[in-house]
């Protein structure tokens, strides 16, 4: 065995060393078994808050329904109120009480939540729903903070601990690029250039990295498992009131904070449902632009033709429909039933199969546009061949193809096509036309920014101008910058296309997050 192979040899064995390593500490580390208490409606003497309840509720895994149950603990303590007006508890308002602007000693966790609600209050009150993000990674950020914030109150209370200790964590780590250097050494020695030694050499380095921070996290001590029980035994004696998962977040002025650690425990189904902190439902957003909070209804024009698009591009698009039905109606009347001969039974070599006239007249037709309209690719190319094979292997005498090949003149379905992508060219052509006229101009609030698939396609951005409760994206070039989700902003739009083609900043969005921006101090 030559030192190359050995190289190899002995970084494989550390890989499976460190694998073997790996899953000793995984079963040394696991949760112990969380053994619950008595069904009781006790919290004990100094009861965690319901955040970390929730941790431990959730197996130290996660904390779902945390920023929940903190908010409906924050009204148990008279910092918030929640107020339902009618009999649907969707439309449940939370509102800032005296105490709650000037709370003192608040967890971190508990003042991020109550930022929050501050931000989205701030004109005297919000619906419910008002509180969800209206951007994903801003509400992950949020979410991933907040569980920070509660993993660090649970380790100083004693009841959680890293899922490995430091001095094990770094061993992994590093022990993880120790086979990776064996590799790079040995395609070094084996003539490969130092680019590609490193390449091989890093490659399993950092796919054990990605096993080993998947599995980091936290795991319970003694004392976390003790009151996990205890936690557990409460949970029984919620479950136990039939009507207790349907109570409504108002509830919390009859069940107190029974009802936040019965959300934090995943046990009240519809509040956890209600108060959400995620991103909310792009569909349905809130918002208070033009002085009243309301339920803002958005469409996305997927497949709108001509959305988002400028005049030149619009006629490149009408071009490459007219090509198309121009094509096809040319190849409809002049094809003749005598351009694709009939197969007999001994002529099974033939190429000149009965559906192959009709596929290539039909697929080329369609390749022509797609030409015209800049969309060809290595993709595109495999999809014509993929169309031309049902025509190419048509053989059966009653075979469907070789009936449409017999017909004199054109097919009905050819004549839907043409009419349809004559009238796609004509509404585009009349589209480009409409480019021309000046653009209106709209003023309103940012609700949603959402990409949208493809290299430079155009952004969604849903505007709320408020004066309704149902609006459509409009289009946003990719390369615009500076505009944000909660900016107000003036817009020169195009109607047609629902395209905007410059943007103006009036008010930009708040850039401290949820934190309100304290008024600045006259000078005296």
């Amino acid at each position: 065995m030559t030192h190359i192979e050995q190289l190899y040899w002995g970084g494989a064995a550390l890989i499976v060393l460190w694998l073997v390593v790996f899953g000793l500490a995984l079963v040394a580390t696991r949760n112990g078994v969380v053994r619950p208490g008595p069904a009781t409606q006790e919290f004990g003497p100094e009861p965690e808050p319901p955040a970390v309840v929730s941790l431990l509720g959730n197996g130290w895994r996660g904390v779902e329904y945390a920023a929940a149950a903190t908010l409906l603990d924050l009204a148990a303590r008279g910092l918030v109120e929640v107020r339902q007006p009618g009999d649907d508890p969707v439309r449940s308002t939370v509102h800032l009480t005296e105490a709650g602007r000037a709370a003192p000693g608040l967890m971190p966790y508990e003042q991020r939540v109550l930022d929050r609600v501050t931000a989205r209050t701030a004109e005297g009150g919000a619906p419910i729903g008002a509180i969800a993000f209206r951007e994903e990674k801003r509400a992950a950020a949020w979410n991933a903070k907040l569980r920070q914030e509660i993993v660090v109150d649970a380790r100083l209370r004693g009841l959680s601990r890293y899922r490995f200790a430091p001095l094990l964590g770094s061993a992994m780590l590093i022990g993880a690029f120790v086979p990776g250097a064996l590799f790079t050494v040995a395609a070094v020695m084996g003539g490969h250039n130092l680019r590609a030694a490193l390449a091989v050499g890093a490659a399993p380095g950092v796919a054990l990295v990605f096993l080993l921070g998947k599995t980091l996290g936290e795991r319970a001590t003694p004392k976390g498992l003790e009151r996990a029980g205890h936690w557990a035994g409460m949970r029984n004696w919620l479950t136990a009131h039939e009507d207790f998962a349907q109570l409504p977040p108002a509830a919390v002025t009859v069940w107190d904070r029974y009802l936040a650690y019965g959300t934090a425990l995943g046990v009240t189904s519809l509040t956890g449902r209600l108060l959400g902190f995620d991103s909310g439902d792009r569909r349905s957003v809130w918002s208070s632009y033009g002085g009243t909070w309301r339920a803002v209804r958005i469409r996305y024009p997927r497949m709108r033709p001509g959305f988002g698009g400028s005049a030149g591009r619009l006629l490149q698009l009408a071009t490459a429909a007219g090509v198309v039905a121009a094509a096809l109606c040319a190849f409809a009347v002049l094809r003749q039933p005598d351009w694709s001969a009939t197969v007999e039974a001994h002529s099974d070599g033939s190429w000149r199969q009965p559906g192959l006239v009709l596929s290539a007249g039909w697929v080329g037709s369609a390749l022509l546009g797609l030409v015209v309209a800049g969309k060809i690719s290595r993709w595109t190319l495999l999809l014509v061949f993929l169309a031309m094979m049902p025509g190419n292997f048509a053989r059966s005498s009653d075979n469907w193809f070789t009936d449409a090949a017999a017909h004199e003149g054109p097919l009905s379905g050819e004549l839907a096509a043409v009419v349809i992508f004559g009238a796609l060219a004509t509404y585009l052509l009349v589209l480009a036309c409409l480019e021309r006229r000046e653009p209106d101009t709209i003023t309103g609030e940012v609700l949603r920014m959402e990409t949208r698939k493809g290299k430079g396609a155009a952004r969604f951005l849903v505007l709320d101008e408020g004066d309704t409760d149902l609006t459509t994206a409009w289009a946003l070039p990719a390369a615009s910058q500076g505009i944000a989700t909660g900016a107000q902003v003036r817009l020169r739009v195009s109607r047609g296309t629902r395209t905007i083609r410059s943007a103006e900043l009036v008010r930009a969005a708040m850039p401290e997050g949820d934190r309100p921006k304290a008024p600045e101090q006259a000078a005296s």
